[in-house]
């Protein structure tokens, strides 16, 4: 853009510079013509006259010199062309003379022309040639960065395929790309180190768990205990429970952020639902009422489907009396799972964060929700809450 803003003043300075010398050459032409004349008057006594380029005539008085361009018949080319013009006024020989000398001025019109014609087409091809070279240059140059760059966008940890970044002339991006591959490698490492990490975390903390729970059943079924030491041998028990189902809970959510769940597939949620619904009637007297508009199906994993579908009912039966209603309503984009409540929620922007509980009066993990929005971001699902007519609505929009 600079390099055009440049080309364009230095034509415009280049025509008029051009033309004051062409103007300034053609006026010493006739000065020198007009001397000529002058002389030739002197010496001769003759009246010189080639019109139109040459006219002597005598007047009666003289004035000021005046030089002018004019337009005159030229007969020799039979039109009319541009002259430049010069008038004097001389006493010779005791008489006064008006002396008229003109230069054609076309051609100094047309070089002038040429010459800035040639200026433009040198600077134009001049700009078309370094446009194109440093365009093609620097494709050349980036292309390395941006291969790179597709190579970036296209990296995944959960995938053991090694970047191809391409080697580059440039220092810069040769550096990037050095610092790239140490970058993604140790991310790599530290993904796998750490997905190892909860996995077995996951895994050691199920055998004693497992182990208390088995000497606590020993206990009771080995010897008879007193009321107080069955009510805190059945808390501790609950809170076994509770660690197992923090540890699937997180595990559950690692795996989430991690995309480990790579598996999608066409789960009827309709039928998932009533399967849930016959279940959870089965261990704990509950009324659980399901309506259905249409066959629900949706394409993600079937475990993270049961998962959704267990976690959204489990919370509404968990914030529910027995002989109250949960109604669940589905449609073939959409769930609603809805239950009976006092008032509102004080803070239900922060209901779908981890460990937030809206009381401490209902032991849970404060995972389920956690859980349901992390399944619901993976897979771009709309999960929204509400309180309306005095029920907590859960929704999700498929």
């Amino acid at each position: 853009m600079t390099g055009l803003v440049l080309a364009t003043f230095s034509t415009i300075a280049l025509y008029f510079y051009t033309n004051y010398l062409l103007e300034n050459e053609v006026e010493e032409v006739l000065y020198s013509t007009e001397a000529r004349v002058e002389d030739a008057l002197k010496n001769s006594n003759i009246l010189p006259y080639l019109p139109p380029v040459a006219e002597v005539k005598q007047v009666e008085s003289l004035r000021n010199e005046i030089l002018k361009d004019t337009i005159i018949y030229d007969p020799s080319q039979d039109e009319m062309e541009l002259f430049r013009e010069l008038t004097t006024f001389k006493t010779i020989n005791g008489k006064n003379y008006q002396i008229t000398v003109r230069n054609m001025m076309v051609e100094s019109k047309e070089f002038v022309i040429a010459i800035v014609f040639s200026n433009v087409t040198i600077f134009g091809l001049a700009f078309v040639f370094l446009f194109y070279f440093n365009t093609a240059r620097n494709l050349q140059l980036w292309r390395p960065f941006f291969k790179n760059l597709e190579q970036m966008k296209r990296f995944s940890l959960s995938s053991k395929e090694p970047l191809e970044l391409i080697e580059s002339d440039v220092l810069e991006f040769s550096e990037l790309k050095k610092e790239i591959t140490i970058l993604t490698n140790k991310v790599r490492s530290d993904y796998e180190n750490l997905k190892q990490f909860t996995e077995d975390v996951s895994h050691e903390m199920q055998t004693p768990l497992a182990i208390i729970q088995a000497k606590i059943d020993n206990i009771i079924n080995a010897q008879e205990i007193n009321d107080k030491q069955f009510e805190q041998i059945t808390s501790i028990q609950k809170d076994i429970q509770r660690l197992k189902q923090l540890n699937k809970h997180i595990t559950t959510l690692t795996k989430i952020e991690n995309n480990q769940f790579v598996n999608v597939e066409n789960v009827n949620l309709t039928l998932l639902i009533n399967e849930k619904i016959e279940s959870f009637k089965e261990l704990q007297m509950v009324n659980l009422f399901h309506a259905s508009n249409g066959i629900l199906q949706v394409s993600m994993d079937a475990y993270l489907a049961d998962i959704l579908v267990n976690n959204l009912i489990s919370n509404a039966i968990k914030y529910s009396k027995k002989e109250e209603i949960i109604t669940i309503i589905s449609n073939q984009s959409s769930l609603m799972v809805s239950n009976f409540g006092e008032k509102a929620l004080e803070n239900p922007g922060q209901l779908f964060q981890r460990f937030y509980r809206e009381s401490n009066g209902t032991k849970s993990t404060g995972l389920g929700l956690a859980i349901v929005k992390k399944i619901c971001d993976l897979y771009q699902f709309k999960v929204s809450y509400k309180f309306e007519e005095k029920h907590h609505v859960f929704s999700v929009a498929f």
